[in-house]
């Protein structure tokens, strides 16, 4: 419309790009968009959405102006939002219990077995040595097995979590999932993630860091 009316193209654009920043300015950022200094920036001075998680973000599909946004712009009807809310929301708790049941059926069946062989072998050497008068030792023993104990603790605690079905509402299911499930299986994974530095490498069942990046 500038243009139509005369204005020189330059000038037209730098109307242009003053109103669109005017508009749009809150969203645009040039630096590191995972720095806690962004999300500090985007929250606190221009007033934006921190939603870290699924289960924070989905939610916000139900609200009126994202439904009216949606309609006018004859993209889906607010049926047809709830009905992709619901299929996006079932997605994620799927996702989520498969794979803490994954989790713990690892932690079970694959790391603790493993540590329990290299417990049992390092205190056979240890003790053969001690016969012939070498004190070898103990902490790493020690640290495996506290490792080891740690692990299966948490395992057991993210089973139970699992069983527990009784929600109000899909939204307060996600959160659960995403505030206690999620961070007890990141809490199982540290301790084998631990495990894997200090088990021998022979008797380890998965593939470990080294391997995955650097060697093969």
């Amino acid at each position: 419309s500038d243009l139509a009316t005369g204005t020189e193209l330059n000038a037209a654009i730098q109307t242009v790009l003053k109103e669109v920043m005017d508009e749009h300015g809150a969203v645009v950022f040039g630096g590191n968009g995972y720095s806690e200094e962004w999300h500090k920036m985007a929250v606190e001075e221009r007033g934006l959405a921190n939603l870290r998680t699924s289960a924070d973000a989905l939610p916000v599909l139900k609200e009126g102006y994202i439904e009216e946004l949606f309609q006018k712009t004859g993209v889906l009807t607010p049926v047809e939002l709830e009905s992709r809310y619901d299929v996006y929301a079932e997605q994620y708790l799927l996702a989520i219990e498969v794979e803490a049941k994954l989790v713990v059926s690892m932690a079970k069946t694959i790391i603790y077995p493993a540590a329990v062989r290299y417990l049992s072998d390092l205190s056979s050497t240890i003790a053969g040595l001690k016969e012939i008068g070498i004190e070898l030792e103990k902490e790493t023993a020690e640290k495996v097995a506290t490792l080891v104990k740690s692990m299966m603790d948490c395992a057991s605690k993210l089973s139970d979590t699992l069983s527990n079905h009784d929600f109000a509402s899909t939204e307060e299911h996600m959160q659960y999932a995403s505030q206690t499930i999620r961070p007890l299986m990141d809490e199982v994974r540290k301790y084998a993630d631990a495990l894997e530095g200090e088990i021998a490498d022979d008797l380890w069942p998965l593939p470990t860091y080294q391997e995955m990046l650097f060697v093969k």
